[in-house]
């Protein structure tokens, strides 16, 4: 893993600060998954959805431990694409790439509406297509301006939300001490007895599977890495600080959560709105619809930023059609932004001519996708690690344990499959996720053996500036 900027990483801007990059990390994983979704964990699980998401934490920092040792040596926008590419070829990087581009632009959809619906429940005048189109078009501005104000947006959103947690933790806190003026603490009575753990192992097994996807997102630190000064020095701030504070405010909340709400209470179906409620703070329900709502476009915001930048270096490497590699003089791939929020658009379109019918099918197709780039990382990481030991290659940054903490993300990972594989709602995901794997495999290895990438890049490589466009 030689230590060299890519030339994609050379063509777009490099204006991220450390912060940013640090904030959209730690952004990128606190979304709609908790503030909404982690009820379903504890209804799977009860208060043992502990362990679920300790189980899950762990993993997603050896997948970062890895994607920061990857991406410090070699800062490039197309990230484990990339890396994939360096240690298994070309096809099996292209896969990884388009795939993860797939779940972006699917999921883009999936926010823009989701927003938009929940902030319907405040505001019902308000039609919900008008909204998600307002979000896109809104967000897309963002992303089309240089990639310094896109990194200061997305670091508020990202605070809005860190704060929300912080201000959470402090009233579960005050609820569970019983500090808090005419309020009983519940107490721990959910966490003993047969409560903790109402469904035995199989429930937690089932949770890890649903509460795994939580953390999706936090590959994208990987990706904004090439648009920063210093991407070495970036990427260990980011790893080391996100890490820490990704299991302190999700193993918080969800302990908050389990403590207070029981399970099979209808408060698990908004889980931070009953533990307020609980403390008897008034308007609960509508603050956490509305920080639900920043969350959900705080991650739209940066997957349309990760989705560009993957669209940007498969066209960069041959994988995609060379006009997405163009770059405006911001340094903005401006045409692959428009390409990725344009399948989002029509994907908003379908969703509302034929409601609950083109989205959940998209979305169940792809919601697999995270697993498979978390594997794909450590992979990657595991044949390129090896290769610069066995060259004698000095790494900006190592990841600990090598190769014994590697090998077991993937024990993790193999375990979620199986557990996924076996339950009947989750099999159907993951055969569709491999199904598409396999189609987007083939017709990567047809556009090799076509020799179009091979003619295409050697161009590239003959055009020493990057194309460039008003």
């Amino acid at each position: 893993m030689e230590q060299q900027t890519m030339t994609s990483g050379r063509a777009l801007g490099a204006a991220l600060k450390p912060r940013q990059l640090t904030m959209m990390g730690l952004g990128s994983a606190i979304g709609a998954g908790l503030f909404i979704g982690s009820g379903a964990g504890i209804q799977a699980a009860g208060p043992a959805v502990l362990i679920s998401y300790l189980v899950a934490g762990t993993l997603i920092i050896l997948v970062m431990w890895a994607l920061g040792e990857m991406a410090a040596a070699n800062p490039d926008s197309g990230a484990f694409s990339v890396y994939t590419a360096k240690a298994y070829g070309p096809v099996a990087g292209a896969t990884v790439g388009w795939l993860w581009w797939l779940q972006l632009v699917v999921v883009i959809a999936a926010e823009a509406l989701g927003a938009a619906g929940l902030l319907s429940t405040i505001f019902p005048a308000l039609p919900v297509w008008l909204m998600a189109f307002v979000f896109i078009v809104v967000l897309t501005a963002v992303n089309l301006t240089s990639v310094k104000n896109f990194g200061e947006f997305e670091f508020w959103f990202a605070l809005l939300k860190v704060a929300a947690i912080v201000g959470f933790l402090l009233v579960g806190a005050a609820l569970l001490f019983g500090w808090l003026p005419g309020v009983q603490s519940p107490g721990l009575a959910n966490f003993t007895g047969d409560g903790f753990a109402p469904d035995g192992f199989a429930g937690i097994a089932t949770a890890l599977f649903v509460v795994a996807f939580a953390f999706g997102g936090t590959e994208i630190v990987s990706v904004a890495a090439a648009e920063t000064a210093e991407p070495a020095r970036s990427v260990r701030t980011a790893v080391r600080t996100v890490l820490w504070r990704i299991l302190v405010f999700y193993i918080g909340a969800i302990f908050v959560i389990a403590a207070v709400v029981p399970v099979g209470s209808a408060g698990l179906k908004s889980p931070f709105a009953a533990v307020l409620e609980a403390a008897g703070m008034p308007g609960a329900a509508t603050a956490i619809t509305l920080v639900a709502v920043a969350a959900l476009l705080s991650a739209l915001n940066a997957n349309l930023y990760g989705a560009s930048r993957m669209a940007y270096s498969l066209a960069d490497r041959g994988e995609a059609p060379r006009l997405l590699a163009s770059v405006s003089k911001a340094r903005v791939p401006v045409v692959a932004v428009l390409a990725s929020v344009a399948f989002g658009v029509v994907t908003v379109v379908l969703e509302l001519a034929f409601p609950e019918k083109v989205l959940p099918v998209l979305l169940n197709i792809v919601g697999s996708t995270c697993l498979l780039v978390w594997t794909s990382a450590l992979l990657a990481q595991l044949a390129l690690r090896l290769r610069a030991n066995r060259e004698g290659t000095e790494l900006p940054l190592r990841m600990p344990g090598f190769p014994w903490l590697t090998c077991f993300g993937l024990l993790i990972l193999a375990a979620i499959f199986t557990v996924g594989f076996i339950g009947e709602d989750s099999r159907p995901q993951l055969l569709s996720t491999f199904a598409l794997v396999a189609l987007l495999a083939v017709a990567n290895w047809l556009h090799h053996r076509s020799g179009k990438v091979a003619g295409r890049v050697e161009a590239a490589e003959g055009d020493k500036q990057p194309v460039l466009i008003d």
